[in-house]
């Protein structure tokens, strides 16, 4: 299979061993209610970034499992030897969140791990990713405007183990902030989705995706002082701004550094896109 076979939205690219694994939502089941077992995530994978094998199911709906709809934009990160998959799932009774799931391949079946969503369970989340910093684990994680209109960016600690959050989420950023922010409802409605942390030399980046001018794009933030919890700064410079977004950062098998997003943001003519960008390049769109 080629990127243009391949329809996922929220793309993200694990580097293992050798290997590219790629894991996305699939389009299908994006917007509308679908039966609950077509309702799943899956692996691509490669040996050179170019053909990648049929899709392989990594997680599935079962019955008892919680989450019944919504299932979104996948990460499986490699952390203390094992594989998590953190993923954004909305129950018939219980608000949006992203909950984690463990395996100890990239490419086997990921268990339940975490005990529902680790984002807060009375707020509408989505697209938690994964950060350590100074040995400490977070999750990274939008609060969705559809329940507050102006969207935000916040981070929760973790328990060493990924199974719970610790103490109170700390808010980063709102999507209203810069100045090519857009009111998709017009009535104070800014969305924030999918941040991805990149930590370049002694900056701490984040990109993430909003709308500016009608348009779906990929933006960037950075913290004054390199750390999480430093004052973040939206830059009024995009990384992308033609109706695609969703995007993370990676480095290849030949050291060469990568964004990857989805473009169209239009069901079902989303694939994966790459733009080849170095952390300088990335580092001078966030401080300008």
């Amino acid at each position: 299979m080629k990127f243009s076979d391949i329809n996922i939205r929220d793309p993200f690219v694990l580097v293992h061993d050798g290997k590219y694994y790629l894991y996305g939502t699939r389009a299908e089941n994006t917007w509308e209610e679908k039966p609950l077992e077509t309702l799943g995530f899956d692996v691509y994978e490669s040996d050179d970034f170019e053909n990648w094998s049929e899709p392989k199911q990594i997680f599935g709906y079962y019955d008892g499992f919680w989450g019944k709809t919504q299932y979104w934009a996948p990460e499986v990160h490699y952390y203390k030897g094992k594989f998590y998959l953190f993923a954004t799932f909305a129950g018939s009774d219980s608000h949006r969140g992203t909950a984690i799931m463990v395996c100890d391949t990239p490419n086997g079946t990921f268990k339940e791990h975490s005990q529902g969503a680790v984002t807060p369970k009375d707020w509408e989340c989505l697209d938690g990713t994964f950060y350590v910093e100074d040995e400490t684990p977070y999750i990274v994680f939008c609060h969705e405007w559809t329940q507050i209109k102006d969207g935000e960016v916040c981070a929760l600690e973790l328990t060493n183990d990924l199974k719970s959050s610790v103490g109170k989420p700390k808010l980063l950023w709102k999507a209203s902030e810069p100045d090519w922010r857009y009111d998709i409802r017009d009535n104070g409605s800014y969305v924030t989705d999918g941040p991805f942390l990149v930590k370049a030399d002694k900056e701490l980046l984040c990109l993430w995706s909003s709308f500016s001018r009608g348009e779906y794009v990929q933006a960037i933030s950075y913290s004054d002082n390199g750390k999480l919890f430093g004052k973040w700064t939206i830059s009024e410079n995009l990384i992308y701004e033609k109706d695609g977004g969703h995007g993370m950062y990676f480095t290849d098998l030949k050291g060469e550094n990568y964004f990857i997003f989805h473009y169209p943001n239009e069901t079902p003519k989303e694939r994966p896109t790459t733009k080849k960008i170095t952390i300088d390049e990335l580092k001078k769109k966030a401080l300008g």
